[in-house]
């Protein structure tokens, strides 16, 4: 017998979804933040970590404000032409956010922002799929750092192991990476266990822009990227 439709529940709450608003909401921000702040920078990331960008953002929130999320967005914000820019010469600033990047707005020197971005380094472990930076080999015998209770889990990751009298023992030498290839699952998990950390977050300026001035960072780069079209 077929179901009948007066029986079929009905969800009253609702999802909103991001769309229109939210992107007209960003835009909003960013053009409020170019009349609140003096220069504009275009910054490319490495090995996004977001509770250490978090951690750099709050350092900085009095004199500044970032926006990461869709390049897209952020170029229509400030326009992308010299026909739809906010401001003279700010659409050279859309053109540069490609790939990994964002918007740094700030009133601090530029003598200042500079020094803040080229020391700031965090490393952390990598992730599957990154670039391993070294080769890691373990040699065959005892691996005091692993509790017996670990061995199980170790052979799951393609180690071969063994327990010799409660000790976590390798049987024959192990590579965990090669240098310049890629991390696979258990290999990002065993240098985890090892402690050994290969990722780099850093953050490097692309470009400055601000009412006066404008200037490239970024090596490679010269003024015929940024002309308009």
């Amino acid at each position: 017998m077929p179901k009948s439709k007066r029986n079929k529940v009905v969800t009253l709450s609702k999802t909103k979804k991001k769309g229109k608003e939210r992107k007209e909401l960003i835009v909003n921000s960013i053009r409020q933040a170019v009349d609140n702040y003096s220069s504009i920078y275009v910054f490319s990331f490495e090995n996004m970590r977001n509770l250490k960008f978090k951690e750099f953002r709050e350092q900085l929130k009095n004199t500044s404000r970032f926006f990461l999320g869709s390049n897209k967005v952020m170029q229509v914000s400030l326009g992308r032409s010299v026909a739809d820019e906010i401001r003279p010469g700010i659409h050279k600033v859309s053109k540069l956010l490609r790939g990994d990047t964002g918007l740094y707005l700030t009133n601090l020197p530029k003598e200042e922002v500079q020094r803040l971005f080229e020391e700031y380094e965090e490393y952390d472990f990598a992730r599957t799929g990154s670039t391993a930076i070294e080769k890691v080999e373990l040699k065959e015998g005892p691996l005091d750092q692993f509790s017996h209770e670990m061995e199980p889990f170790l052979r799951k990751q393609g180690m071969p192991v063994r327990l010799n009298k409660g000790v976590v023992e390798l049987v024959s030498d192990f590579v965990v990476c090669e240098e310049g290839n890629q991390l696979s699952p258990e290999a990002a998990r065993i240098l985890r266990l090892l402690g050994i950390k290969m990722a780099t977050f850093r953050l490097q300026l692309v470009c400055r822009w601000s009412p006066d001035d404008f200037e490239l960072y970024k090596e490679g780069l010269d003024l015929s990227d940024v002309e308009s079209s």
